[in-house]
């Protein structure tokens, strides 16, 4: 059974950073692109940060700068760096792995930035 499982989230003041966490079971990680995604209250989940089996990375222009995305493959791990947070960040954060037509969700983890 594939699973993915986002933590890290949590109440930031602007300016202030989080690091989350996406750690996958049940499938080859290695094999997967990861992109993590976000839905704040009222508007469409919107694609944040993505990264590619070898590493590519790709990011939504309202986070260059300020995100990174990581993976780490013996943890089956991704992670996604936040720094410089906004009250426009506050959102529910999920993780997305993809492989041709294979693409399993998270449940999200909630980021608020807030002061």
């Amino acid at each position: 059974q594939v699973q993915l499982v986002e933590s890290g989230g949590g109440l930031v003041q602007p300016g202030g950073s989080l690091r989350l966490s996406c750690v996958a079971s049940g499938i080859i990680f290695s094999n997967y692109a990861v992109r993590w995604h976000r839905q704040a209250p009222g508007k469409q989940r919107e694609l944040v940060a993505v990264i590619g089996r070898s590493d590519i990375t790709n990011y939504a222009d309202s986070v260059k700068g300020r995100f990174t995305i990581s993976r780490d493959n013996a943890k089956n791990t991704v992670y996604l760096q936040m720094n410089g947070l906004k009250p426009e960040d506050t959102a529910v954060y999920f993780c997305n792995a993809v492989s041709g037509r294979d693409s399993n969700w998270g449940q999200g983890t909630q980021v608020t930035v807030s002061s």
